[in-house]
């Protein structure tokens, strides 16, 4: 789901990008690899909780990257509420 949102142009990565789009309110949900740092921690993760910006705890920083078309990333930011609900729905279902 978030390799079409990326093709969708619904999809903000790089914990840069998403600090701003999180100081924007335009996230829905950001997904966070399961492997970050404790800077993603401290940067995206408490933004995010200040923010009351849902969080999702995902795969490893490669097939996070891998998922969009790129290398390792550490957080992806969904600014589409649609695609948001999915992938929430698709994560609860899976357990993660």
């Amino acid at each position: 789901m978030l390799g079409l949102g990326m093709r969708a142009g619904a999809l903000t990565v790089g914990t840069g990008g998403i600090r701003a789009a999180l100081r924007r309110d335009e996230l829905a949900l950001v997904v966070v690899a399961g492997d970050r740092s404790k800077r993603t921690d401290q940067r995206v993760v408490r933004l995010a909780h200040a923010r009351g910006t849902p969080l999702i705890f995902g795969p490893s920083a490669a097939e996070l990257g891998h998922s969009v078309g790129r290398s390792a990333l550490q957080a992806v930011g969904v600014r589409d509420t649609q695609l948001a609900a999915g992938i929430k729905t698709r994560s609860a279902e899976e357990g993660l």
